[in-house]
């Protein structure tokens, strides 16, 4: 039985339209500017607007999807008498996934005949996206619900995720490096390497020079780690398409891999990050 619909979140950085395109279902994660009372989501919003502020200094916070948000979007497909299969955003980042965890346990009270699984991705962003992708192959291969959940489970230790940002400022706000590393990075132009960890946090592995020796550290870490014949390969850019096309360029003509999909740094992970940040991901031989 195939009669089941993969939902997500949108901090897997795809666009409504692509995800409209596959027939996934999503929650629309929100975002505020300090100072104001107005919540907006990604489509309120165009965004290169959303940099544009950030670099004039506004400073946008996020939220969590809430309980009631997951229970309406649910209750919908389960009343259509379909099943659900969440891929939700890293339970280390945000508590996003532990609302929909709640709610389904909540809702399979109410609809016993139906089923809901929800995945922890223990992944952000386009690499959200990535997971999103590959199971939602499986599952158009004909796989059942548990057989595209627990390929999914597979796939997270496998999951490479890797960024660099332009401006330190924006991880010295989040707390990620101290105010003294931000302030001489600023002066050396020291870009940090970070990625992902197993446990779903983004944790910073290494520093370099200037952004041309970032974005081939980059291309050098799929190269080190990418695993296999690449399903697909994404990259992820907040306002920085130019040097995302570099990246894409890097990673085929040293390593032979041909990207998929360059997409925006939506506002969820953006406001963390800030302009400038480039992502990479892939299935390597780990994380």
């Amino acid at each position: 039985m195939n009669d089941y619909v993969i939902f997500t979140d949108s901090a897997c950085d795809l666009s409504s339209a692509l995800l409209n395109e596959w027939g996934v279902r999503f929650i629309e994660l929100s975002f505020r500017f300090e100072g104001e009372d107005k919540e907006y989501s990604n489509s309120d919003m165009e965004i290169l607007d959303f940099y544009n502020k950030m670099r004039d200094g506004a400073v946008a916070k996020t939220a969590a999807a809430n309980p009631e948000n997951f229970a309406a979007a649910f209750e919908e497909i389960l009343k259509e008498g379909k099943d659900i299969l969440y891929l939700g955003f890293s339970s280390g980042l945000s508590t996003t996934y532990n609302s929909s965890r709640i709610v389904a346990e909540e809702l399979l009270e109410k609809y016993p005949d139906r089923k809901i699984i929800t995945v922890d991705t223990l992944c952000a962003s386009a690499g959200q996206g990535l997971i999103l992708y590959l199971t939602l192959e499986k599952k158009n291969s004909g796989a059942s619900i548990e057989e595209a959940a627990a390929y999914a489970e597979e796939l997270k230790p496998s999951l490479c995720h890797w960024f660099t940002v332009d401006d330190l400022v924006y991880l010295k706000r989040g707390g990620r490096i101290s105010p003294t590393l931000a302030f001489v990075g600023a002066v050396l132009g020291i870009k940090p390497i970070l990625h992902v960890d197993n446990n779903g946090k983004l944790v910073s592995v290494s520093k370099v020079r200037g952004r041309k020796a970032a974005l081939a550290a980059l291309a050098d870490k799929y190269g080190e780690l990418a695993e296999g014949e690449q399903k697909a390969i994404y990259i992820c850019q907040a306002d920085c398409k130019g040097d995302a096309e570099t990246l894409a360029q890097m990673i085929k003509q040293k390593y032979g891999g041909e990207v998929n999909i360059i997409t925006d740094i939506g506002p969820v992970i953006g406001a963390h990050a800030g302009p400038g940040t480039i992502a990479v991901f892939f299935i390597g031989k780990n994380r």
